[in-house]
């Protein structure tokens, strides 16, 4: 099967790495897709491990749209009745960019009635109940060219199942877990978050630390397919078996409210990690460590969490505190335009990234190399 897999902008390299950690080579990445070839252990596989990815779907066909017409016949040439049953309930998605079917809306109902009259065909029944598991069907037309997926995955893979308390703008857990993978965090290093907020930076990295599956403990869409044979449980034994259980050092993370604090250890203990992360209340300016060659990546509050009579102050302060700790390294995100500057140094690297719909950019600043020992 033809797969891809959605990724955010900016974080289309970390995906590309873990697959590759995977054992999926190379694969190309275009117009926000990463494709690659697999069967259903490969689905299976992908929704279990991937830590930045959106979700997995099948790519089904691509064929010429002009008209209406054209996209009925498309849709109905593709064999649905070896994916969906009697019983499965469609769910239409999709998006129209520059082209003469520019109503999303009609083109899903013209797409499902192919699919519907395809199965009543194939299936020979009169009537689809759709009562059954959920399978969602993407349409996607740019100009007269339309590709059809199907979602394996459903709710979004950034939905781990420990988050279940709210906190002021919590960061997306695949946002969170690139950031951890694309730093110099290692399994035994130092790392400190000191802004955790909600806790979903500390509990990624220990996730990764850990080498913890994010997708373990949840089910996913093509579980429920008949058409799916029983590749889940196999892909979360895979994934328990490579789980690294090694003394480790902790995790720090703290936030100066308390309440963010006792939400974040909720949903460590939620996400099995709550032993490997050490929280507490504590202002970011008190942080200091005696560790050496450290990580630190935070999400500090932006303009549109603060004053921005305050904000000039926080970033300096939080850039104060950095570099008292010379060779640690330091990612933060952030959407306030003045971070870099007042946070006290050029930054080493600046990436792009969404954060709830939110333009953030991701500043990495490097720390000094350990000293070389003499002989």
């Amino acid at each position: 099967m033809k797969l891809s897999v959605p990724v955010a902008s900016g974080v289309e390299a970390s995906v590309k790495r873990q697959l590759k950690q995977l054992g999926y080579g190379d694969c190309p990445a275009l117009q926000g897709r990463i494709r690659l070839e697999g069967g259903w252990q490969d689905v299976a596989r992908l929704n279990v491990n991937l830590r930045a990815g959106e979700r997995v779907l099948i790519e089904l066909a691509e064929f010429s749209a002009p008209d209406f017409d054209a996209l009925f016949e498309g849709v109905r040439a593709i064999p649905w009745e070896e994916y969906l049953g009697a019983h499965s309930r469609i769910l239409m998605d999709g998006k129209c960019v520059e082209s003469k079917l520019m109503a999303i809306k009609a083109s899903g109902g013209v797409a499902k009635k192919a699919i519907v009259e395809r199965l009543r065909a194939k299936l020979g029944v009169n009537t689809l109940d759709e009562r059954g598991p959920r399978a969602v069907v993407g349409i996607f037309i740019v100009g007269d060219r339309a590709s059809v997926t199907l979602d394996t995955t459903g709710d979004g893979l950034h939905k781990r199942g420990y988050r279940v308390r709210t906190y002021s703008a919590p960061l997306r857990e695949t946002t969170a877990a690139a950031m951890v993978e694309s730093s110099f965090f290692r399994a035994g290093k130092p790392f400190a978050d000191v802004f955790c907020g909600s806790g979903t930076i500390p509990i990624e990295a220990a996730l990764y630390m850990r080498s913890i599956a994010p997708g373990r403990n949840r089910t996913f869409d093509f579980a429920h397919w008949q058409c799916a044979p029983g590749v889940l449980e196999g892909a979360r034994e895979e994934a328990r078996d490579l789980e690294n259980h090694a003394p480790l050092p902790p995790i720090e993370a703290g936030d100066i409210s308390r309440e963010a604090v006792e939400i974040a250890k909720f949903h460590a203990a939620r996400a099995g990690v709550a032993d490997d992360i050490r929280f507490c209340v504590r202002d970011m300016r008190a942080f200091t460590s005696g560790e050496r060659c450290g990580v630190m990546i935070s999400n500090p509050p932006y303009g549109e969490r603060l004053k921005a009579s305050d904000l000039q102050g926080l970033y300096r302060d939080f850039g104060k505190m950095y570099r008292s700790l010379p060779d640690w390294s330091c990612y933060f995100l952030s959407s306030y335009e003045g971070a870099e500057r007042a946070f006290g140094g050029r930054a080493e690297k600046k990436r792009r990234l969404w954060n709830a719909g939110i333009a953030c950019t991701l500043y990495s600043y490097f720390g000094a190399p350990p000293a070389a020992k003499s002989l």
